[in-house]
């Protein structure tokens, strides 16, 4: 009873996935705009509020990546899908527009809508469902590294020690 063993690996070409939650909608803008305050000279609890969110994240923030921004501040080259492409995408999928239709009205090709919509579903009681903010979750989870930043990195010398 119930489907065979690694039937979402042959489906969808990829590993499940524990899920985490509910995806944050559009958090990398949130944390562009709050390091862009940083780099204009506000505080990090000011950035974190004038960004839209509550004021102690902003200096958790700003220790964690050790005071330099973890993330490109410029503008999307392009290469990537947007969150609000892949939104559009999800809206024509679910009317059933073709794949290629699609890719014509995003103005990408067909091979990405594809493979966008093959890695990105989320699989709800074993049916794969394409959603705009799982996709654009997973897209930020593979895109991140695991490395911290260098200053977060070094340790603070003891104060008083002997200086060698």
């Amino acid at each position: 009873m119930g489907r065979p063993p690694g039937w979402i690996k042959r489906r969808t070409g990829r590993a499940s996935m524990r899920s985490p939650g509910r995806p944050g909608v559009n958090q990398r803008a949130t944390e562009q705009s709050f390091w862009i305050r940083i780099a204009a000279g506000d505080s990090s609890e000011e950035a974190a509020l004038a960004s839209g969110v509550s004021q102690p994240l902003g200096p958790r923030w700003f220790r964690e990546a050790g005071g330099m921004a973890p993330i490109s501040l410029g503008k999307p080259s392009g290469r990537y899908l947007s969150f609000t492409e892949r939104e559009e995408l999800a809206l024509l999928n679910t009317q059933g527009v073709s794949i290629r239709q699609i890719a014509r009205q995003l103005g990408r090709s067909p091979s990405t809508v594809s493979r966008e919509l093959r890695r990105n579903a989320a699989t709800r009681n074993g049916v794969l469902h394409y959603r705009a903010t799982v996709a654009q979750w997973k897209a930020e989870h593979f895109a991140s590294r695991p490395k911290t930043a260098k200053l977060a990195q070094l340790r603070p010398r003891a104060v008083g020690g002997s200086g060698v």
